[in-house]
């Protein structure tokens, strides 16, 4: 991996390419900084030290780099793009539009990608308001603080605040595309892959202050450097489906007879279902932080939806199985992949063309799924567990952020080395 860096930075059109992509990721940063207009900065930098986080709230200022509880230009992060493009997948299955546009190629993806894009502003306006309004009447630290964030009630500054970081979103989504058009990799995802690994050094120095911090971090290091090779092995796991492609004439050449395979990945549905999971398992934190917390009903979820709750954890296990399934059943259609493999003369060894390669396949990635999503449900488990065990309350890490940070990095790797081979063959040619 360092050699494809370093050999990277000795190419000039890879040099220049990474050297973009390390200039927006640096502006990205810098706007986590920037406050909100009339936002005290000093009242939530105390908040932030006495608040307990925890819930959507800790999920989403993850994926900010810890900008949404700094109330920063920045706070939504990249997430309202994330959450706009799940909805976008899942509607291919409700509307049948959705689906149309999906096979239409390059074409149909760009209209796609056009909704996701005003999905993504919309969903900016919603959750601006929800949050600015948190901060204004103090239940975006659970109602911990005593200080007021935001002095200037005003409606006009209320309004101001929203334009503000709606229009920071769809910055944050312009620089993405930026880095996916003229850097290297995907540019939302290194917006992400940016966001966690600047998040945590400082939740593992918060880890090294505690009580036996010092061995409490070395455990929590090692934690994070096993579980990361294990991610790893796994991602990079494949079953090779073999197809053999039949001879035919068309005019006077002859096309086919090669052989090839379909790559099943271990976890196709990747993150999602962790994310999917903390989301709707944060959503009764999130309704009883605006409630009044000496109430039985709120006090119930407080206890048993925290994150180091036995309730959470069994439910949040669950619920991560189940989308797996649910998600990867989206994503991969059987009979669309066998009708492809058919109409190019495409068959598997040993199975009819048609609809027993379907069931063939669906068989197949039935099998590969209860693997993946087995191996997804103890990644996402195991850090919550390793911390509640050590008694730490504040996770610095959890299964997404490695399935992230891993997945990104491998990502990234592959376009850089692919980058390389280009480079070399063209010199070669040339």
């Amino acid at each position: 991996m360092f050699n494809a860096f370093i050999q990277a930075f000795k190419t000039p059109d890879v040099r220049r390419k990474l050297v973009f992509t390390l200039f927006i990721m640096a502006l990205f940063r810098a706007g986590s900084f920037v406050p909100l207009p009339g936002v005290s900065f000093t009242n939530v930098q105390y908040c932030v030290q006495q608040s307990e986080q925890g819930g959507l709230l800790d999920l989403m200022n993850l994926f900010s780099g810890g900008a949404l509880l700094q109330l920063s230009v920045f706070a939504l992060g990249i997430m309202p793009y994330i959450t706009a493009s799940i909805i976008t997948q899942l509607l291919r299955v409700v509307i049948p539009r959705f689906e149309d546009l999906h096979k239409e190629g390059q074409t149909g993806q760009a209209v796609l990608t056009q909704y996701t894009r005003y999905l993504t502003i919309a969903l900016g306006v919603l959750q601006s308001t929800t949050i600015i309004t948190a901060g204004r009447t103090g239940a975006l630290f659970g109602g911990t603080c005593d200080r007021q964030i935001i002095p200037d009630q005003s409606v006009w500054t209320f309004v101001l605040q929203i334009m503000v970081m709606t229009a920071a979103t769809g910055l944050i989504m312009w620089m993405g595309e930026l880095i996916t058009e003229k850097g290297i990799g995907n540019g939302m995802s290194l917006l992400i892959f940016t966001s966690i690994i600047a998040s945590m050094p400082t939740n593992l120095w918060g880890v090294a202050q505690s009580n036996d911090g010092l061995k409490k971090a070395a455990l929590v290091l090692a934690l994070i450097l096993l579980v990361t090779l294990a991610v790893v092995f796994v991602e990079q796991s494949t079953r090779r489906i073999p197809v053999q492609y039949a001879k035919r004439m068309v005019g006077r050449r002859l096309y086919g007879g090669t052989s090839t395979y379909i790559p099943l990945k271990i976890n196709m549905s990747g993150v999602i279902p962790v994310i999917f999971s903390s989301s709707i398992l944060a959503l009764p934190q999130m309704i009883a932080g605006f409630a009044d917390r000496e109430k039985p009903w709120v006090q119930w979820i407080q206890s048993n939806f925290a994150q180091t709750s036995w309730v959470y954890m069994v439910v949040y296990g669950l619920l991560t199985f189940a989308f797996a399934f649910f998600y990867t059943s989206i994503t991969f259609n059987p009979d669309e992949v066998a009708d492809n493999m058919k109409k190019y003369g495409g068959f598997i060894p040993g199975i009819r063309a048609g609809k027993p390669t379907a069931e063939y396949l669906r068989y197949t990635m039935s099998r590969i799924t209860t693997a993946g999503a087995t191996y997804l449900t103890i990644v996402a488990l195991l850090p919550q567990i390793a911390m509640t065990a050590m008694g730490i309350t504040s996770m610095p890490f959890g299964g997404t952020t490695i399935l992230i940070v891993v997945g990104v990095g491998l990502q990234t790797v592959k376009e850089i080395n692919a980058q390389l081979q280009q480079h070399h063959y063209e010199g070669f040619l040339k």
